[in-house]
């Protein structure tokens, strides 16, 4: 298989039935080939090497399975060491 292209060919329902065989070794040769019904995209047709690399891949967690998924942080501590002294930060002129 070659490198995919930019934008994949798009076909419409009706010629894609009557030239298969063309949008199957389009699919293998140039990449994904895109299948449209009344102007809306409703179907892929992949390389099988293509779609197999796909489903080796795991799935990706939420936002919220990520975060959850980190290190325990309730047992850091976080209080400010009083005996350091503060330093003073000049403000003026930011925006």
């Amino acid at each position: 298989m070659t490198a995919e292209p930019l934008e994949p060919t798009k076909w419409q329902l009706q010629e894609a039935k009557q030239r298969f065989s063309e949008v199957v070794r389009r699919a293998h040769d140039e990449g994904p080939q895109v299948v449209m019904r009344h102007g809306r995209d409703v179907a892929v047709i992949l390389d099988m090497e293509e779609y197999r690399r796909l489903k080796r891949q795991e799935p990706k967690p939420d936002f919220k399975e990520f975060l959850l998924s980190g290190p325990d942080l309730s047992e850091l501590d976080l209080t400010r060491d009083t005996n350091t002294e503060m330093r003073e930060i000049d403000f003026e002129g930011i925006e």
